[in-house]
C-alpha cells in the first residue's frame, strides 16, 4: 500500500456527522494519517480508523430502568448486561397513584381580555 499524502481522500468516523464518511487528510504522523477533514460537514477532528466512540451509559440510569422493567415484567430480562447489581439503587416502597378530579364547569372562570389601540374614527 502506498505512503499516504496531504489531502488524500479515506473514510473515517465523523464525530460531527455521526458515521463513516469520506474524509481529506490534513495531517500526517509517522506515515499515518493524524487528522482529517470530513468532506460533508468540514469539520476537523483526529483519524480514528472508522472507530465510533464507545456508547456513554450512565450505569446508575441503566440500573434504575432496569429495576422499573422488572417491575413491569419480572420474567424479561435486563436490557444492558453489563450492570453491576452493587450499583443498583433501593427506591423504596412503590407510591400509591390518586387519580386528580376535574373541577365542576362552573369554577372554571375564563379572563376578560381588554384590548387596547382601538379608538374612534
Amino acid at each position: 500500500m502506498r505512503e499516504v499524502r496531504l489531502g488524500d481522500d479515506i473514510d473515517d468516523f465523523c464525530v460531527r456527522c455521526k458515521r463513516v464518511m469520506n474524509h481529506a487528510v490534513v495531517s500526517v504522523l509517522n506515515a499515518e494519517p493524524a487528522k482529517v477533514r470530513c468532506r460533508t460537514c468540514h469539520s476537523d477532528h483526529d483519524f480514528r480508523h472508522e472507530q465510533a466512540p464507545p456508547p456513554k451509559v450512565d450505569p446508575r440510569k441503566a440500573a434504575l430502568f432496569n429495576e422499573v422493567l422488572k417491575k413491569v415484567n419480572p420474567d424479561a430480562a435486563p436490557v444492558l448486561d453489563d450492570v453491576d447489581p452493587a450499583e443498583t439503587v433501593d427506591l423504596g416502597d412503590p407510591v400509591e397513584t390518586v387519580e386528580a378530579e376535574e373541577p365542576p364547569a362552573e369554577e372554571i372562570v375564563t379572563p376578560k381580555v381588554k384590548v387596547k389601540g382601538r379608538g374612534k374614527k
